[in-house]
């Protein structure tokens, strides 16, 4: 099974339980989230996707449900902002140091304010990016949200 991405390794320095899943990736998918969860077999609702987004020109991590889609309006209010918009994927892995299909809120190369869809409180453990393609990690959420030191929020739809 694969180790040691930035994700995992984050994980491990802070001390916080969790397992990882491995997966067929199908990089010709039309949502990546969706198809991991339908990979893994369990519900799309458990498994969450990371955007890389603005926030009036600041860089942001939106983490939400595969089923979802962000509120742009609530996603910028969440942050005390009038705009925001979907980061291009050639910024976003330059900011994450992670690949599209493969960007993880944990380990990123600079760290940026990040934001939990509440959604998440609904579940005893969710699953996000490891950190490759392929590669999830199952935790609880509010381990994930005090290790990114990030808020929970209703910003998806």
């Amino acid at each position: 099974m694969a180790r040691g991405t930035p994700a995992t390794q984050a994980l491990k320095k802070a001390g916080i339980a969790f397992d990882l899943v491995e997966y067929d990736y199908d990089g010709s998918a039309a949502r990546v989230g969706l198809q991991a969860a339908e990979a893994m077999q369990v519900p799309a609702s458990r498994v969450f996707k990371t955007l890389m987004a603005e926030v009036d020109g600041k860089p942001v991590c939106a983490i939400l449900p595969s089923d979802a889609e962000v509120d742009m309006k609530a996603l910028a209010a969440a942050f005390n902002g009038k705009s925001a918009r979907m980061m291009p994927p050639e910024a976003a892995e330059r900011m994450t140091g992670y690949k599209v299909g493969g960007v993880s809120p944990l380990g990123q190369r600079k760290r940026v304010p990040a934001l939990l869809e509440a959604a998440a409180e609904a579940h005893d453990t969710i699953y996000v990016n490891g950190g490759k393609r392929g590669l999830q990690i199952l935790l609880n959420p509010a381990d994930l949200a005090r290790e990114l030191g990030c808020p929970m929020a209703h910003f998806a739809r």
